[in-house]
């Protein structure tokens, strides 16, 4: 039986409205096909917009299905090899088929989908994300709930993209095609990284973290929001408190990535472009 969009959405906006009806096999059987949709890549959290720079669309009912799935679940343990897990989800199974490499113990939940050549290191995806065709998720990197990642992504080591379930109305965070996110950098709160920008070791931005773009004449502003192609480390700006003022946390964009910076270079390749180390 096809997948009824409309039908599964209504479904599950009752059941929001009166989580009595989880307990009906009609809404477990929604919440369940919606879960597989995600799973299988058919169905995202976030819809793309069909042209470059414009906004990315936000399916509020997606994520309130992830949330309802959860007290459809029960405890089980799941053996894999020689590691054991007791949770509620089940594990991703079928990587020889979906074209995808998982190198011990990377961990990735059912529901979560990973496109054709992803390479999963010792990492974690939760149930919800996107990872794109061609991303590298490095060891110890966190691709959290619903969290969309775009195609020939690199997610360095230790990087956390946060998850972001509720409220239902919060943006996910969002990488697009062909960034480059240096190790430890933590990107959290809905935030949105554009195409092909390249983001320094140990940067940290929120939903109210100020990027500033300091390539011009006067510093330029913005908020949860890395413009394609940007350049990107960490700063600092004063802030004045009532006991004196101090340095905050902010991004700066340095710069442009350059056409003879390859999208496969290393970070650092991308900051010996404007003397930059980190």
């Amino acid at each position: 039986m096809s997948f009824d969009s409309a039908a599964a959405h209504a479904t599950i906006e009752a059941a929001w409205a009166d989580r009595a009806l989880l307990q009906t096999a009609d809404t477990k059987a929604a919440v369940e096909a919606i879960i597989e949709e995600l799973d299988k890549g058919r169905l995202r959290v976030a819809t793309p917009p069909a042209e470059d720079g414009g906004e990315w669309t936000i399916n509020e009912w997606v994520k309130k299905a992830v949330i309802l799935y959860f007290p459809l679940r029960q405890m089980s343990t799941q053996e894999v090899g020689p590691f054991e897990y007791h949770d509620k989800m089940q594990l991703k199974t079928d990587y020889a088929g979906q074209q995808v490499r998982v190198v011990p113990p990377a961990v990735a939940r059912y529901g979560a989908f990973l496109a054709p050549g992803v390479i999963l290191m010792p990492s974690y995806t939760n149930i919800g994300a996107y990872v794109g065709e061609g991303t590298m998720v490095d060891t110890w990197a966190t691709v959290g709930s619903c969290a969309q990642v775009g195609k020939g992504v690199h997610l360095s080591g230790g990087v956390g993209l946060g998850g972001v379930l509720e409220p239902v109305q919060a943006a996910p965070v969002i990488i697009e095609d062909g960034a480059f996110i240096g190790s430890r950098s933590i990107l959290v709160e809905g935030c949105r990284i554009g195409k092909e920008a390249v983001i320094g070791a140990g940067v940290t931005i929120t939903g109210s973290t100020k990027i500033i773009d300091v390539t011009g004449p006067e510093p330029k502003e913005y908020r949860g929001y890395v413009p394609p192609r940007s350049v990107v480390i960490p700063g600092s700006i004063p802030k004045q408190f009532p006991a004196g003022e101090y340095q905050v946390p902010c991004a700066l964009i340095i710069g442009q990535r350059k056409p003879s910076t390859d999208l496969k270079t290393s970070l650092n390749d991308a900051l010996r472009d404007f003397g930059v180390s980190v």
